[in-house]
């Protein structure tokens, strides 16, 4: 781990976030389905998660810091900028935790803190 940095949020996702959370919930569900989980994240409160339970939760892998979108995303934090809150989707078996927007932002986050808190939508 290196030195801890200062890591600021934005108070809610951006519009483009939700859109590309339905492109991928599009690869996992049905339109129907994806759509129904993109309007309920939109209207879920944003809350705090720890960069290492949304890991654990998920069972993705961490992507190694020569990711260009991890790269992208730690030069984010360096230079202060505020990172869009992560939106993540229950799987219907309860079992695991999908990202379905911001993954390479979880990356970036664990890559200075696995104990960072980071805001998140879940439904």
């Amino acid at each position: 781990m290196h030195k801890k940095v200062s890591i600021t949020w934005l108070s809610k996702p951006e519009d483009h976030d939700y859109a590309a959370a339905l492109s991928y919930l599009n690869l996992l569900f049905n339109e129907r389905t994806s759509a129904m989980y993109v309007g309920r994240l939109k209207r879920s409160p944003v809350r705090a998660v720890k960069s290492k339970d949304i890991f654990r939760a998920s069972g993705l892998p961490l992507l190694g810091v020569s990711n260009s979108h991890v790269i992208k995303d730690k030069q984010k934090i360096l230079s202060n900028k505020k990172l869009s809150p992560v939106l993540l989707v229950r799987s219907p078996e309860g079992a695991k935790v999908i990202i379905a927007d911001g993954y390479h932002r979880v990356c970036a986050v664990y890559y200075y803190d696995e104990d960072a808190v980071i805001p998140c939508q879940i439904v």
